[in-house]
């Protein structure tokens, strides 16, 4: 009851649990008004989300499953721990889960918060600078048109994201305009032309909008998300896109796919595909099987990796504490590159797992293939480590 809001620590009703009392014998408008808050203010729209993201991408829904699709949209909860379960069977009172376990009514969502859920997609889809912006213009209470460069501003110092001045329009303004949560008028045209003056639509309801995208923070690039529910066959033809953005993210997913598959907790995005121009990525992953155990993942787009490349990734390791290095390619791994890895791994603990497109080619043919790219690369870090008593 503390977790949800509803009693204090010193079990006294907090507001939200006086206004729940009130409906005590209303069970309908009760358990309503518990899905609003949970679907707002505690992260429940992230988990319908990530369920119909994973239902799509056909992948199968538990709580193991579960806690990794939601650390990839940046909420954690413990190994073995049954919050999403709970928070279901909580939602399920109020009809949003329906029939099968985790089959989502988005009716419902629509009559509980006047939102329809695919809206909450919509704001999934905007930049770090267009949700930053949006919260920024909502905060200032006002429907009057105001300066954007002001707003802009203001989001720049509540947020700590930095604005493009001269392509405001058209990284953020527009693609608000276009969703329907802000009108944007130029004043005058010409030199010396005023900023943009924009309002608020009546779309833009502060008190389900703002929180919405709270909870949208912190979580990883949102074209990224839009991949994490496609098939893994249909990944692998992404990164043969000749756009090279579109490349590195689709690269991006499959390392997420790859270490979902040995069941490893997403941690952090360490580069992200648009600050490398697509060509590389770098992810953070941890295991607490048995031995906790810290893996950092590089994804590459190219034809070869270099020895400059490993040499990188092992420099990074004292900083990130990583035990496993593991570098994915769609291209080849050189033979310097091998050298020096096979190096690093006789001198030290690390452990350098390397999967080229070959090895993505199988593991897409039959994902469980992976298990053998990856025991190959253990026998080959063992023949290294080798102890000589």
């Amino acid at each position: 009851m503390i977790a949800y809001g509803i009693i204090d620590r010193d079990a006294t009703l907090t507001e939200f649990g006086r206004e729940l009392f009130e409906l005590k014998d209303d069970a309908t408008a009760l358990y309503e008004r518990l899905a609003k808050h949970i679907l707002v203010n505690l992260q429940g729209m992230t988990l319908v989300r990530c369920i119909q993201d994973m239902v799509a991408a056909g992948e199968q829904v538990n709580l193991t499953t579960l806690r990794e699709g939601l650390a990839a949209r940046g909420v954690h909860y413990p190994s073995g721990g049954k919050h999403p379960s709970m928070m279901r069977l909580w939602l399920a009172r109020a009809g949003v889960f329906i029939g099968s376990r985790w089959l989502v009514d988005p009716h419902r969502i629509e009559d509980i918060l006047g939102l329809n859920p695919d809206e909450f997609e919509v704001l999934a889809d905007f930049t770090p600078e267009q949700r930053a912006f949006l919260r920024a213009l909502a905060n200032t209470g006002t429907t009057e048109p105001q300066g954007a460069n002001e707003i802009a501003r203001l989001a720049a110092a509540t947020y700590g994201i930095k604005f493009p001045e001269k392509s405001l329009p058209k990284l953020v303004l527009n693609a608000l305009v276009e969703a329907g949560y802000i009108t944007a008028e130029k004043t005058t045209t010409g030199r010396g032309a005023k900023p943009f003056q924009v309002a608020p639509t009546p779309k833009l309801i502060a008190d389900v909008v703002d929180p919405l995208l709270e909870q949208l923070k912190g979580q990883t690039d949102p074209k990224l998300l839009s991949l994490l529910r496609t098939p893994l066959t249909d990944i692998l033809h992404e990164m043969q896109d000749k756009d090279r953005y579109k490349a590195g993210l689709a690269l991006e997913a499959l390392a997420f796919k790859i270490m979902r598959l040995l069941d490893m907790t997403y941690v952090a995005t360490r580069l992200r595909a648009n600050q490398t121009g697509g060509a590389e990525v770098d992810l953070v992953f941890e295991g607490a099987r048995l031995v906790f155990s810290r893996w950092q993942v590089q994804c590459k787009n190219t034809a070869r990796v270099s020895l400059d490349d490993v040499a990188k990734e092992v420099g990074l390791t004292h900083f990130l504490k990583s035990n496993v290095i593991i570098i994915v390619t769609t291209g080849e791994i050189g033979g310097e590159a091998r050298r020096y890895a096979n190096k690093i791994m006789s001198d030290s603990n690390l452990a350098i797992v390397m999967l080229d497109g070959s090895d993505l080619t199988a593991i897409s043919e039959s994902p469980a293939t992976i298990l053998r790219a990856f025991e190959r690369e253990a026998r080959h870090a063992m023949n290294l480590k080798k102890l000589e008593l």
